[in-house]
């Protein structure tokens, strides 16, 4: 069963019927979507939408919807998930998507910190990575203000996208659980 996190202004929670258009209208907006090859066609968001329910439901961890208390409804997503290509490590990985809407109000961080204290106090994950494109300064941003420090040594060439392509080159940040 998915476990329900709370902060001062948000709860990060299970994904219910009406979170999947939402879900699949953020990733049709190329703001969102700027960081990515391309937009997520409709059908292959809902798609995702059911496995990341099933994936949070089974493990208790993964693709949790964000919702602000004062607004309920889909207002992003906070991501606690294994990182699934091969030759990469570690595996453990945060990350976010929020609607443009949410951004600049200091959800995705307050959000982000949540799931990272999660996967240290409740999974005694002894590290946590993030990436993202090079050109991805506003995540870049987020992943210091949660206390991440890039890992220069662990840039990479993100082999899910095509090479030459401006995104491919990506930075790895990463955290350490307290001793």
């Amino acid at each position: 069963m998915a476990t329900t996190l709370d902060t001062p202004r948000l709860i990060l929670r299970s994904w219910i019927d009406s979170d999947v258009e939402a879900w699949a209208d953020m990733n049709a907006d190329p703001r969102v979507m700027e960081f990515f090859v391309e937009s997520t066609p409709l059908q292959r968001s809902r798609e995702q939408a059911t496995r990341m329910r099933d994936d949070l439901e089974r493990n208790g961890y993964g693709w949790w919807v964000i919702e602000r208390r004062d607004a309920p409804g889909f207002a992003g997503v906070a991501v606690l998930d294994v990182v699934r290509w091969d030759g990469f490590e570690p595996r453990h990985e945060i990350g976010w998507r929020l609607p443009v809407h949410a951004w600049g109000q200091g959800f995705a961080t307050e959000a982000a910190r949540a799931v990272m204290q999660y996967a240290f106090d409740v999974l005694q994950w002894p590290e946590i990575i993030a990436i993202t494109s090079r050109l991805n300064v506003r995540s870049m941003h987020v992943m210091e203000r949660l206390g991440m420090v890039r890992d220069f040594g662990g840039d990479l060439e993100h082999p899910r996208i095509p090479v030459g392509h401006r995104l491919r080159p990506h930075v790895l940040y990463r955290k350490y659980r307290a001793s």
